[in-house]
């Protein structure tokens, strides 16, 4: 039969420690993934809102206008 050996308390606890830290870090960037993608996702939203609203706006004032997205007034490309 094999013998058995153990490291010393110390050296289980220093392990455990680091091995805990590591986990904890892995979890985080699984946190920060998941919010980058929501990030991501409402940033994909923001641009079909934004290009929807534009077409609707070229519709209604045509294609040569210009809309100063501060004061709302509408000018004509020359």
């Amino acid at each position: 039969m094999a013998k058995t050996k153990t490291v010393t308390s110390e050296e289980l606890k220093e392990l455990q420690g680091l091995q805990g830290a590591l986990t904890q870090l892995k979890m985080r960037l699984g946190d920060i993934e998941l919010h980058r993608q929501d990030t991501l996702r409402k940033v994909e939203e923001l641009r079909v809102a934004t290009a929807t609203t534009e077409q609707k706006l070229i519709d209604k004032y045509g294609e040569d206008s210009v809309i100063n997205v501060q004061t709302g007034e509408i000018t004509t490309k020359e």
